[in-house]
């Protein structure tokens, strides 16, 4: 019985490839279409999409050429193929602006890149993509029932791209190169000024001046001490009881140590 479903289904899959391949060659380019619209429905997206891309310059500038332009960007889409069909939503839009689809397929230029936002530690381009799609769209249509899903998105990739920035800078510090790591640290701050890793980005930032400080030659040693109490200030305002609190005061006073001998060798010069 096994081998009888096994032997049936061959019979059925080489019929159906025959009479995809006779379909392609025919040129009858309405039944293309009718065909590749039932492949599509039943979820046969690469099928589809071959047959669409047949008839896609026969059907360009007409209703039907949208509505080719509209299911063989889904194709991609369900393929998982997201940049490709970001580009296909993209080109859609640019072609048909007025169409009763373009609000959709604006939407969905954002939702691909959405999609092919890479884990945070890679390039994000993708990433900013996707932010610049979203915004693009809901200054388009600030009303739309999407609004709320697509601000949640955009936190999302914010998030992102503020741990991508926040790993780089800790990089920095953790190797020691502090004076790089003041400015991504700083960066951090600028760009992403409501980030989960604030505390710790402005903790790693006090420790980053502080240390560049004290191994700093005698004549910038004033104005860097001075640089990371002001730091300090900044952190305790905000973060008064942080986990950091004790550490960081300990330096705070050996900050204060340090400008009150320099202002009283000043004097004494």
């Amino acid at each position: 019985m096994k081998n009888f479903i096994g032997f049936l289904l061959v019979i059925f899959l080489m019929s159906s490839c025959g009479e995809y391949q006779k379909l392609l060659k025919s040129g009858d380019n309405q039944q293309i279409y009718k065909k590749a619209v039932e492949y599509y429905n039943n979820g046969d997206y690469t099928k589809a999409s071959n047959l669409f891309d047949a008839v896609r310059l026969a059907f360009r500038g007409n209703t039907r050429g949208q509505s080719v332009a509209y299911y063989r960007a889904f194709c991609s889409f369900n393929q998982k193929d997201y940049e490709v069909a970001a580009e296909l939503f993209k080109n859609f839009v640019s072609q048909y602006p007025e169409s009763s689809y373009a609000e959709e397929c604006l939407y969905m230029i954002g939702y691909c890149n959405y999609k092919a936002s890479p884990k945070a530690r890679l390039d994000q381009t993708v990433t900013q993509s996707a932010i610049e799609s979203f915004n693009l769209y809901l200054s388009r249509y600030p009303n739309s029932t999407r609004k709320e899903q697509i601000n949640a998105y955009m936190d999302e990739m914010r998030d992102k791209l503020s741990y991508k920035d926040y790993l780089s800078a800790r990089n920095y510090y953790l190797r020691e190169r502090y004076k790089a790591a003041v400015v991504s640290l700083e960066n951090c701050l600028r760009d992403y000024p409501g980030s989960k890793y604030r505390e710790e980005i402005m903790y790693m930032l006090f420790n980053s001046k502080y240390e560049m400080a004290v191994n700093s030659v005698e004549d910038k040693k004033y104005e860097r001490y001075n640089a990371a109490k002001e730091e300090y200030y900044y952190f305790e305002e905000e973060y008064p009881e942080s986990r950091y609190a004790k550490e960081m005061a300990k330096k705070y006073e050996d900050i204060n140590e340090f400008l009150k001998t320099y202002d009283i060798n000043e004097e004494d010069d």
